[in-house]
């Protein structure tokens, strides 16, 4: 019996230095499962003119290749997150991956519109099962904090720069090979993936699942899926259409009712818990509102170089690649040198005003501007503000967060990233073709008009994405606790219900 005892023991010792070894293949895994998430948010925009001429699709159909992914995507994160804590983060995580790519791989084979994005919806479907499954496994296999700072580092500067890496992927792959590509390199990154989770991540059965509260998940994916076609509605057709305010005035209703009904309901899909810390609320803003403005700078300085300079796909996407470096490199000092050291009431806003001062830098770029001398600058700062503020924020969501609800809360995360992405496509795109056609009615007799017209359109959205980031700053300095970041937040008090028992 000892001897038994003994093994039985040093079996289990073997199994957890085991799984302490393993636990960055396992952040290489769920690396690339968040890269083929975020690498669909813009990947496929540099090879819609090629899928629209190969597949004889209209320029008002084109939008829904986009909006498809948008809108299955952002409604259904929470139903994910809770289903990574009802069933277990690593089966669900499977589920995504292969989901995603199967949907990937018919997506690529289109031969109409229709297919094409019946294939984009379920990429969306299952990319909502994966991404929150990722960022709560990440979180439960990364608990020491010295561990955990150096992988929310990776992970952020993944989500933080996902979309310019998009860029770039999508504009070699349809400039070399073919637009399908950009659907078919998720099924390669999906594989290697898949065998990093089957031989790395292990299996843990929830001790206490939690159920699933169904109508929460009808109100929340009704609610965000109102909120999310609205604004993508306001993008394409502008605000004058019935559809987005009647989209938007509905999600204003249904989200509330959510609210209320996780206060009452025994088992709320959200404990509004969650939400209630105030390290948490600011790090959800700081998601949302960091991800509505960097779309200033992917979109409309994707249109600038296009368009005005006359820049390839590949020469386009290649110009974010310094961006991305400096934000990689400054998410690692962010996580690793400085949050421990000063916290995150400092580090946030500081990155956060950055990102708001290189947005307004590029407000400078005229029709003759080089990159060299005017647009690399401004985006290295702004490489420099994201890798301050995103990678800080995405460690804060879940930190502090029970174990039964880590799928939930990393499902918040990425819901305000992607509800942050569709307010910010739709308001910068709205302000900014008003501002063209204000100018060319006051600027009738200038020559380059039309040229010039962009250029303001462009400063608009940079003005109103600093905007945004300098909002963002003040609202994490008034949110933000002094404690240090490296210490959990204790979980707040729990909310009762209508009988009065605490959940």
């Amino acid at each position: 019996m000892p001897s038994t005892h003994v093994d039985a023991r040093t079996d289990g010792g073997q199994r957890q230095r085991a799984r302490t070894r393993n636990r960055w293949w396992v952040l290489a895994v769920i690396g690339l499962a968040q890269l083929m998430v975020v690498l669909d948010v813009t990947i496929v925009n540099i090879a819609l003119p090629s899928a629209q001429q190969a597949l004889h699709f209209t320029d008002d159909q084109r939008q829904w290749i986009v909006t498809a992914y948008s809108l299955a995507f952002g409604s259904l994160l929470l139903l994910g997150g809770r289903l990574a804590d009802l069933v277990g983060r690593k089966t669900t995580f499977v589920v995504g991956i292969v989901g995603f790519a199967l949907a990937s791989a018919v997506g690529g084979a289109a031969t109409g519109f229709t297919m094409l994005v019946v294939a984009r919806a379920i990429q969306g479907l299952f990319g909502a099962l994966m991404a929150p499954a990722a960022l709560s496994l990440l979180t439960t296999t990364f608990t020491e904090t010295k561990d955990r700072a150096r992988a929310f580092g990776v992970f952020g500067a993944i989500a933080g720069s996902g979309a310019a890496i998009g860029l770039i992927l999508g504009g070699l792959l349809t400039e070399y090979l073919d637009w399908r590509w950009t659907l078919y390199v998720n099924v390669i990154i999906a594989v290697f993936a898949l065998v990093g989770v089957l031989v790395f991540v292990h299996s843990s059965r929830p001790v206490d699942p939690p159920r699933l509260d169904i109508p929460g998940v009808l109100l929340v994916s009704g609610g965000l899926f109102c909120i999310v076609f609205g604004f993508a509605n306001a993008a394409s057709d502008f605000w004058s259409s019935w559809m987005t305010w009647g989209f938007l005035a509905a999600a204003a209703v249904v989200l509330p009712a959510f609210v209320l009904w996780q206060r009452r309901t025994q088992h709320p899909l959200l404990p509004l818990a969650v939400l209630a810390d105030r390290n948490r609320a600011a790090a959800f803003s700081t998601v949302l509102i960091a991800s509505a403005g960097m779309f200033g700078v992917f979109l409309f300085l994707t249109y600038y170089l296009q368009g005005t300079l006359g820049y390839s796909p590949v020469r386009n996407g290649l110009a974010f690649l310094p961006m991305v470096g400096v934000l990689i490199l400054t998410a690692q000092v962010a996580t690793n040198v400085l949050v421990p050291r000063i916290g995150p009431k400092i580090v946030v806003p500081v990155g956060l005003l950055l990102a708001a001062v290189g947005m307004t830098w590029l407000t400078r770029l005229g029709l003759q501007s080089s990159y060299v001398s005017h647009v690399l600058s401004p985006l290295l700062v702004i490489g420099a503000g994201l890798g301050l503020s995103m990678p800080v924020a995405m460690s804060q969501s879940t930190l502090g967060v029970r174990m039964s609800d880590q799928g939930v809360a990393s499902a918040t995360a990425n819901t305000t990233q992607q509800i942050g992405g569709a307010i910010g496509i739709a308001l910068l795109n709205t302000l900014a073709t008003s501002a063209a056609t204000l100018y060319v009615d006051l600027h009738p007799s200038d020559p380059l008009v039309q040229a010039n017209a962009a250029l303001h359109s462009y400063d608009t959205a940079y003005w109103w994405s600093a905007g945004f980031f300098a909002f963002g700053a003040l609202l994490t300095v008034l949110l933000l606790r002094r404690k240090d970041a490296s210490q959990p937040a204790a979980y707040p008090v729990r909310l009762r219900d209508a009988s009065g028992r605490a959940r």
